[in-house]
């Protein structure tokens, strides 16, 4: 078990799993096309906190808190947990921003994307095309040296704040529940209507992220490292893992009846092709040049990775900053200022990639 998940057939099995549990929660009551989708759930989270007072989106979703506590149960099982901190950690909050914003515009995360396509949703396509746009971006900078810098060893409870403060959340879900048809329970907000009133049972929603979380710790399961590896150096490890996943989700959404072929009408999607695709290229070069897809940033920060914690940070201040001055798209299109946004991420990345190189 210990060598599987990094097997050829692990990598398989893990996105098969993914594939399989996210068309799932969408048939538990999760939203459509939406069983897994860590830059809606982050943001969903963020205005559970009221960090955002868009009142269809905020939930404090039990996928996100198990996906960073099973890859601390992995990383402590197989003595995988590795406090490290202090590789750049101002330009990965910055990063991780601007990959919201992106991720808003477009209305997904890789893994949304990907799943929007297993569901039908043909505009999925122009946001994967920008994903892995962004991506190339990215690797023509690793060619010129670009990197963050190395992280360093730091204490064990460092490594640990992350974790923890996603137990706290759990906590205090479980002492201020949902109260039918009330917007605010104890210090917490909940969606009355939306997406965010969509969602599956929690505890079958923490026991999939706490499963998730486990075997993609172990198997470094990342759609941004996928096309990385492709385009850097012709791997396709982990590619088998994100295609297994595309597979498995059209064949469970197939059978449950999920499926809806077109552009028009898409749950929680938009057609305005052009910004759907820059909105995952920003989303893709901040990715590539952060180290991880936002699901990867997770489970990095449950094995004791503070740097990916901080990505995460900055996920969430960017999902309130992009629902709080009209950077977030709806199903009606791209938000008033979501434009104007997307080019200057696109600007601050140019920054970061001409600026951030290795000296010889």
């Amino acid at each position: 078990m210990k060598t599987f998940f990094s097997s050829r057939a692990g990598i398989i099995a893990v996105g098969l799993a993914i594939g399989i549990l996210a068309p799932l929660l969408q048939y538990w009551g999760n939203p459509g096309n939406m069983g897994i989708c860590v830059a809606c759930f982050e943001r969903d989270i963020t205005g559970a906190l009221g960090m955002h007072r868009a009142e269809v989106v905020q939930y404090l979703r039990p996928e996100i808190i198990g996906f960073v506590l099973g890859s601390l149960l992995a990383a402590l099982v197989y003595r995988d947990f590795r406090p490290r901190t202090g590789s750049a950690p101002v330009a990965r909050f910055v990063l991780g921003a601007f990959a919201m914003i992106g991720a808003l515009v477009f209305l997904g995360c890789p893994w949304r994307a990907i799943l929007r396509l297993a569901g039908g949703d043909l505009s999925a396509i122009f946001g994967i095309l920008g994903l892995i746009a962004g991506i190339f971006i990215g690797t023509l900078f690793f060619r010129q040296g670009y990197t963050l810098g190395r992280a360093q060893k730091t204490h064990f409870s460092v490594g640990l704040l992350l974790p923890l403060c996603m137990a706290g959340l759990l906590a205090l879900m479980l002492a201020s529940p949902q109260v039918q048809g009330e917007l605010k329970s104890g210090v917490l907000f909940y969606s009355i209507k939306g997406p965010g009133a969509m969602h599956a049972p929690l505890f079958i929603s923490l026991l999939v992220g706490l499963f998730v979380g486990f075997i993609a710790q172990r198997s470094r399961f990342c759609t941004m490292g996928a096309f990385r590896d492709v385009i850097l150096f012709k791997q396709t490890h982990l590619l088998l893992g994100v295609i297994a996943l595309l597979v498995a989700a059209a064949v469970v959404n197939a059978l449950l009846g999920q499926v809806k072929i077109g552009f028009e009408g898409q749950p929680v999607a938009h057609t305005q092709q052009v910004w759907n695709f820059a909105g995952m290229l920003l989303a893709g070069w901040c990715f590539a040049l952060a180290g991880g897809c936002p699901g990867r940033q997770l489970f990095l920060a449950g094995e004791g990775d503070g740097d990916a914690a901080v990505f995460v940070f900055g996920m969430i201040v960017g999902a309130a900053f992009a629902h709080n001055f009209g950077l977030a798209s709806s199903p009606a299109g791209v938000g008033p200022h979501g434009i104007a946004a997307v080019f200057i991420g696109l600007a601050v990345c140019l920054y970061f990639g001409l600026t951030m190189r290795a000296k010889a």
